[in-house]
């Protein structure tokens, strides 16, 4: 299988984000089946980290299936509060996704921002209160078809990464996913060109905020329209290191191809 080597020992990082879908015990058996399908096809879980992103109604089912089977499959979760604990009705607080082990939660999707009005200075206390909790944000940034047009590549999603790591602490443990907005769930995703060009700007910002060695070693991901025939071609790029998935990772053995990319590389 061809191998895709990454600078600074960046572990690849493919990401199943699964919105509003699959309920506690449908949770349950795609997570079976999806180990099942990476282990046949012999996946070299110390070359790719796969991870799902389950509503939170399904995370304790997930970690209790994770633990008992010891499946290589990471989870998180799809929202954090940046509040510990009080009069917050509907909101789930980072202690909460630490006591479920969860490694990884998704902050400043481009859904959150849009359809619940979060703002940058929201996205910057959500990831402050996941590094609290030693849990990993994974900071989503991207821009309309409309800001593409007007500020150009790379312009709102540095301004949003910029903002979203505005006081965090030097060499803070974080996973950046480039979305363009245009592109998410259109069919048509940016250029394996595109994506790196944005992801090497966003790099420049993570050194800019939080160090050189953090920005070494922090993942970038890219997501919209991510899918197993185009997977190889960003995985290609210096600065992509992985891929935030939508819809495509809600069907088993389209999530397993993505996963499986090193396959793909030399096609």
């Amino acid at each position: 299988m061809a191998q895709v080597t990454k600078a600074n020992g960046r572990v690849p990082f493919i990401a199943g984000n699964w919105k509003m879908n699959l309920d506690h015990l449908q949770s349950i058996a795609f997570v079976q089946k999806l180990a099942w399908s990476l282990k046949d096809a012999r996946l070299d879980f110390d070359g790719v980290e796969v991870a799902v992103f389950p509503p939170f109604t399904d995370l304790r089912s997930v970690q209790t299936l994770v633990a008992a089977d010891k499946l290589p499959v990471k989870y998180g979760a799809q929202d954090v509060s940046a509040h510990d604990a009080g009069a917050f009705t509907g909101e789930i607080s980072g202690a909460f996704l630490k006591a479920l082990d969860c490694e990884y939660v998704i902050i400043g999707h481009s859904e959150r921002r849009t359809l619940h009005m979060e703002d940058d200075a929201l996205v910057a206390a959500k990831v402050k209160a996941a590094l609290k909790y030693d849990v990993t944000p994974v900071i989503c940034v991207g821009e309309t078809a409309e800001d593409l047009a007007e500020h150009g590549p790379s312009a709102v999603p540095v301004a949003q990464l910029t903002a979203a790591l505005e006081g965090v602490g030097a060499g803070a443990d974080i996973v950046v996913a480039y979305e363009p907005v245009w592109a998410i769930g259109s069919g048509q995703a940016a250029t394996p060109e595109q994506a790196e060009q944005v992801a090497a700007a966003l790099r420049a910002v993570v050194a800019e905020s939080i160090g050189a060695d953090a920005a070494a070693a922090t993942r970038i991901l890219y997501g919209g329209s991510v899918k197993s025939g185009n997977i190889a071609g960003f995985m290609r790029q210096p600065n992509v290191d992985g891929a935030l998935v939508g819809g495509a990772s809600l069907d088993v053995a389209e999530f397993s191809s993505i996963s499986r990319f090193q396959s793909h590389v030399g096609t």
